[in-house]
């Protein structure tokens, strides 16, 4: 679609207006480097920026195009999640640690738009771990907001009051074999008009872009979703109850 009718302004949209987002892994020190980073930039022209994997290399970004940027590596690794913003943050980007997995511990960059709130995250590979650190992120948005990035994640993200309006085709391969689509957008107060998987480049994940209108109304969560919801609180209060009767 043309992204004519986007908003492309010095602050930040607001109910009832759009944005183009776009969200990349990087691959680290062997993967895209600034200079694919950059012409990704000019070719799709996001309003956001999300990034994965991102090294200091990509701290050049803002020199050569101009807008508002951070970056936070993860603990103890040279690459963490970075965003570029065409529109000023109304707070200074921050990192949130998320429940941690065994070897990596992961946060969630939150970035505050003002009217809306976004999550640039890259989750654990562990599918009940990755869905708890959903449900993390979740509680720090904005009752309008949006979740993107590499979630490693497989079937439904069941995550309560969210839209999963990501693209439906695959971002990387597994094992370069299996075709799979971790790489996702969940969103909440908000309307997709456009969702794309763009061609990779040195990466071993392809790019996401999304178009998105702020609404004027919040989507309950569907009977399914609380059902799940209920469900998973079920089973983790018996764990901690077993827990408990073998510590006895």
């Amino acid at each position: 679609m043309s992204h004519d009718t986007v908003l492309h302004p010095a602050s930040a949209p607001r109910i009832g207006q759009s944005f183009h987002i776009l969200s990349w892994n990087l691959l680290r020190r062997t993967g895209a480097p600034l200079h694919e980073v950059l012409e990704l930039a000019h070719r799709v022209k996001p309003d956001i920026f999300l990034m994965q994997e991102a090294t200091a290399e990509i701290d050049r970004l803002p020199e050569v195009l101009p807008g508002h940027y951070a970056r936070f590596p993860l603990p103890g690794r040279i690459h963490g999640t970075a965003c570029w913003s065409r529109f000023p943050f109304t707070h200074p980007p921050t990192p949130h640690t998320l429940p941690s997995g065994l070897i990596v511990q992961r946060t969630a960059q939150i970035i505050d738009f003002g009217t809306f709130s976004v999550a640039n995250v890259h989750l654990s590979h562990g599918q009940v771990l990755n869905r708890r650190q959903l449900r993390t992120v979740a509680g720090l948005l904005r009752r309008r907001g949006l979740i993107m990035g590499d979630f490693n994640l497989v079937g439904p993200p069941l995550l309560p009051g969210f839209q999963d309006v990501g693209p439906r085709m695959p971002t990387h391969r597994m094992a370069d074999l299996v075709p799979i689509r971790i790489d996702r957008c969940l969103t909440r107060g908000m309307t997709s008009l456009d969702a794309t998987v763009l061609p990779n480049q040195s990466s071993d994940h392809h790019p996401i872009a999304v178009t998105l209108r702020i609404t004027n109304t919040l989507r309950a969560p569907s009977w399914r979703e609380r059902f799940a919801l209920a469900v998973r609180e079920k089973a983790a209060g018996d764990r901690a109850v077993r827990d408990r009767a073998e510590r006895a």
